[in-house]
C-alpha cells in the first residue's frame, strides 16, 4: 500500500508549551495530547512518539504490536514522573495486513481523533473516551451541545493514569483515495465537522491540508495546543507516480515548535479488532 502524508502542530494562543507530540512514519501515523503541566505533559506525549517510533519503516503490524507499545508508554511513565500526575491521550492508524489485505488498525484511548473523509464524507472513526461523550451515548446530552458543554475536557481514559491503559480499536479497509485525519481535541475544539471536512475536501496536498487545519484552529482561537497528521492513500491508477522513498520521519516532539459519523462496535483488546465497512 503506497501513502502520502503530511503534518502540523502548533501551541495555540494560549498555551506557553506545546505539549503534543506526533508521529507520521508508515506504517504508523499517531498524535499523543500530553496532560499535567509542562514538563510532565511533555514526557508523556514525548514517550508515546518514542514507543510507536520503534515500528516505523515495517511494511505492517500487528495488533498486538500496537498494544504493547501502548503498555509500555504506561510502565515509562509510570518510572518516568513519579509521584507527578501525568498521562496522554494516544491516537493513530497502523497498516495491517487482514486476510491478505492492507487494512487501518485505528487506535484511541482519550478524545484525540481518528476520521476518515471517504467519497466527500467525512467520519469520526474514534470514540472520546470523555465525559460529554458519556452523557451523549446515554441520551442525557445532544450532540450538538457537546463542543459547548463545560465539562467537554473531562476525558475518562488515558494512558499514564493510576489505572491500566484501555484502548479501543477499530479495523477498516485502506480504500484507495480514502484520507484518514488524525488530531488532538485542539483542533476538534476549534473547527467542526462541516469546517473541517471543507478543508480536507479542498487541500489535495496532505501536508497543505495539515497545515491548513491547524492553522484554521489557530486562527479560531487557538486556546489549546493543536496537532493534524493527514494521511492519503494512493489510488492504484497513481500508484506508479508515487515515489518509493520513504522520506524522513516526521516526529514532532519540539514543544514551542510553531507552524505558518457513524462507528462500529470496538472491543478493548485488539486480539479481535471490528472490522468496519
Amino acid at each position: 500500500m503506497r501513502t502520502t502524508w503530511g503534518s502540523a502542530t502548533d501551541r495555540g494562543r494560549v498555551r506557553p508549551h506545546n505539549e503534543d507530540s506526533l508521529l507520521a512514519y508508515p506504517p504508523v501515523f499517531m498524535v499523543a495530547d500530553g496532560m499535567g503541566g509542562h514538563s510532565a505533559g511533555d514526557v508523556a506525549s514525548r514517550l508515546a512518539v518514542e514507543e510507536f517510533g520503534r515500528l516505523a519503516g515495517r511494511a505492517t503490524v500487528t495488533p498486538d504490536d500496537v498494544h504493547a507499545c501502548i503498555g509500555r508508554v504506561a510502565e515509562r511513565l509510570r518510572g518516568a514522573v513519579g509521584t507527578q500526575s501525568a498521562g496522554t491521550t494516544v491516537a493513530g492508524a497502523a497498516v495491517v495486513s487482514h486476510e491478505g489485505s492492507a487494512y487501518w488498525l485505528v487506535f484511541n484511548i482519550g478524545d484525540s481523533r481518528v476520521y476518515r473523509w471517504a467519497a466527500g464524507t467525512l467520519e469520526q472513526i474514534s470514540v472520546d473516551h470523555s465525559v460529554v461523550q458519556e452523557m451523549v451515548d446515554s441520551g442525557e446530552l445532544h450532540p450538538d451541545d457537546a463542543r459547548e458543554h463545560p465539562e467537554r475536557h473531562v476525558i475518562t481514559r488515558a494512558v499514564g493514569t493510576r489505572s491500566e491503559p484501555d484502548p479501543d480499536y477499530w479495523l477498516i479497509p485502506a480504500a484507495p483515495a480514502d484520507r484518514l485525519l488524525i488530531c488532538s481535541d485542539g483542533l476538534t475544539t476549534e473547527l467542526d465537522d462541516t469546517q473541517i471536512a471543507r478543508l480536507l475536501a479542498t487541500e489535495p496536498d496532505p501536508q497543505e491540508a495539515a497545515r491548513s487545519l491547524v492553522a484554521s484552529a489557530v486562527e479560531a482561537g487557538g486556546h489549546d495546543n493543536v496537532s493534524a497528521v493527514v494521511v492519503d492513500v494512493a489510488a492504484a491508477r497513481d500508484a506508479a507516480d508515487v515515489d518509493t522513498t520513504v522520506p524522513p520521519a516526521t516526529v514532532h516532539h519540539v514543544w514551542d515548535e510553531d507552524v505558518d459519523g457513524a462507528t462500529q462496535p470496538r472491543p478493548t483488546r485488539p486480539h479481535h479488532p471490528e472490522v468496519a465497512p
